[in-house]
């Protein structure tokens, strides 16, 4: 049995491996399930000040469920569809060629022309073969030798210029698909990534406190927990382990990492999915995200990368024995696990030290944010706590459920 939230969390603030942590939980009905903050964060100055719900976090890939709800918000308007072909929108992404090794030399790129044209279903499910470089040795060769970025901010299309790791359709990888998603998201609407989600997300669901890097609103970078000596820029480095690229060398809104929000405002999104109450999109469109949207061929890369090295990063903290797919927005679990997450939940994170799910079977949604220790963030630790986490926020439920009978 995975160990207590309270126990192991104080435990690792107290050996200096995490700063604080928040964690918000809720039911459909909204009811308070668990919210509770942990430990503290530093100011720019070096004060120490409590851990708050309201503390603006970095969301990084976290941020993918936020741009898929915009996506399917322009759908529902008529602007995109799952399955259509996006070279009217975004030619610069449908051109990409498929990387498939290299010269005898190693010099030159073997490419081969995309039999198929890229969706927005593709986008959204890590289907299209626009795989972060990191995933694929081919890719990262490619980047070595023709892509050296410097250190000025560069927008989607030239941060992710890399060819395809794979055909179109035909596998599943780790992907910038949700920042190119972010990207045809503004040519179909004429504004910015940004301005969409708070319009189409946040207003209806009163949320203020939003931005994409960076953060310029005075009242936000007060409650930055990633502003720090550590991280003077706030770039949000601890979440991904020390690297501050990830948003140093971002220009624009990317809707694959790029968010940030206080956890007691992601709950809400959260919530609202949940309930599925109409306020963000549609009933019907919202029961599409929680479907598999694998197909066969994609369906073998996926379980393949399951299984791989990288693995437990893309189960989630599921057992790989747990049948699972791809909905949109994260992982989709395709059967009930006995006192865990039903069937039909939809969960993902966000870079080393986020979690979070929608369980629509159990009521239950929650997200959990830790704040990681720099300078040396230690990985394990972090896979330890969020796994403490989802299980021990069921008992908690179930604890909770147990009193509201006596009450």
């Amino acid at each position: 049995m995975a160990e207590g939230i309270e126990t192991s969390f104080h435990a690792a603030i107290e050996a200096g491996k995490i700063n604080g942590a928040v964690i918000c939980a809720t039911n459909v009905k909204g009811h308070s399930i668990y919210d509770k903050a942990f430990g503290a964060r530093t100011l720019l100055s070096g004060e120490k000040v409590p851990e708050r719900l309201d503390d603006v976090l970095f969301l990084a890939s976290a941020t993918k469920l936020i741009t898929t709800v915009a996506a399917m918000k322009c759908v529902e308007q008529g602007l995109l569809s799952l399955d259509g072909d996006l070279s009217s929108i975004a030619p610069d992404l449908t051109a990409k060629q498929v990387i498939t090794g290299f010269s005898d030399d190693g010099e030159t790129p073997l490419l081969e022309p995309a039999k198929q044209p890229i969706t927005l279903e593709m986008l959204l499910t890590h289907t299209s073969g626009v795989a972060y470089s990191f995933t694929n040795p081919l890719l990262v060769k490619w980047c070595e030798k023709f892509d050296r970025p410097g250190d000025d901010p560069r927008p989607v299309e030239e941060a992710f210029r890399y060819p395809l790791a794979f055909q179109p359709g035909t596998s599943w990888m780790y992907s910038v698909g949700l920042d190119w998603a972010g990207k045809v998201i503004e040519r179909v609407t004429g504004r910015t990534l940004g301005e969409n989600v708070q319009q189409f997300i946040c207003d209806p669901l009163g949320i203020t406190d939003a931005q994409f890097h960076p953060v310029t609103r005075e009242d936000l970078r007060s409650r930055l927990v990633d502003l720090n000596q550590q991280d003077p820029h706030a770039y949000g480095r601890a979440v991904v382990g020390g690297s501050s690229d990830v948003n140093r060398r971002a220009q624009g809104d990317f809707g694959g990492h790029g968010l940030f929000m206080p956890a007691s405002d992601y709950i809400k999104v959260l919530r609202s999915l949940l309930a599925n109450d109409g306020k963000l999109l549609k009933p019907n469109t919202v029961n599409d995200m929680f479907q598999n949207h694998l197909g066969e061929e994609a369906n073998v890369g996926y379980q393949s990368a399951r299984t791989s090295p990288m693995g437990p990063f893309f189960r989630v903290g599921i057992d790989p024995k747990t049948t699972t797919g791809h909905g949109l927005g994260g992982v989709v679990t395709l059967e009930g696990v006995d006192g865990w997450y039903g069937e039909g939940t939809l969960t993902w994170g966000g870079g080393l030290s986020l979690a979070w799910f929608i369980d629509r079977k159990n009521d239950l949604c929650s997200i959990c944010a830790l704040q990681p220790a720099l300078p040396d963030v230690d990985v394990a630790i972090l896979e330890t706590l969020k796994q403490n986490f989802r299980r021990d926020i069921y008992r908690k439920h179930a604890a909770w459920k147990e009193h509201q009978q006596t009450v």
